[in-house]
């Protein structure tokens, strides 16, 4: 499946972005010492924000800088994808098997089922309940999503720079 995956951090001069390659990143510490180092010194945030295929919406956050010990947050908004993609597994390697398998109901197709924190950008314009009720709302794309949380946050300048390479 193809893939977008943009790594934001919040510096001490504003907002920067770059455009990571998952396909070089072993696991969610590796991800995550990755956005870290991205911080430099400062306390980030720093943010991964995926968009698989048009299927779902993926964000890792991490706190702290290098020196950060805080375990990276991770929001998927379908469960599915854990077992659809590589990458989504990846980000999800603790995930209950139990918890990632594809309900078969009459031959439809599930209803998408959010996992992880949905709190995790509370603190940058975007609570909860908003980040849940964008996933679902009928129409919005992945990249919707995260024009939404970006310019909540006040980082679409510079994913928008990223999409247009």
């Amino acid at each position: 499946m193809p893939y977008f995956a943009a790594a934001l951090a919040r510096t001490a001069e504003g907002w920067i972005a770059e455009e990571l390659d998952l396909d070089e990143v072993e696991d969610l510490e590796a991800l995550a010492e990755e956005l870290r180092d991205l911080t430099g010194e400062g306390e980030g945030p720093a943010l991964m924000l995926l968009e698989e295929d048009d299927e779902y919406v993926g964000v890792v956050r991490v706190d702290g800088g290098v020196s950060g010990l805080a375990e990276p947050r991770v929001f998927l908004s379908d469960r599915r994808a854990v077992q659809a993609s590589g990458v989504a597994a990846m980000l999800w390697e603790g995930a209950d098997a139990d918890e990632a398998e594809e309900d078969d109901d009459e031959g439809h197709r599930p209803v998408a089922e959010p996992v992880g924190d949905p709190a995790l950008l509370a603190d940058l314009g975007t609570s909860s309940e908003d980040l849940l009720a964008l996933c679902v709302e009928e129409g919005l794309l992945p990249a919707d999503v995260h024009t939404a949380i970006c310019e909540r946050a006040g980082c679409l300048d510079v994913l928008e720079e990223l999409r247009e390479g």
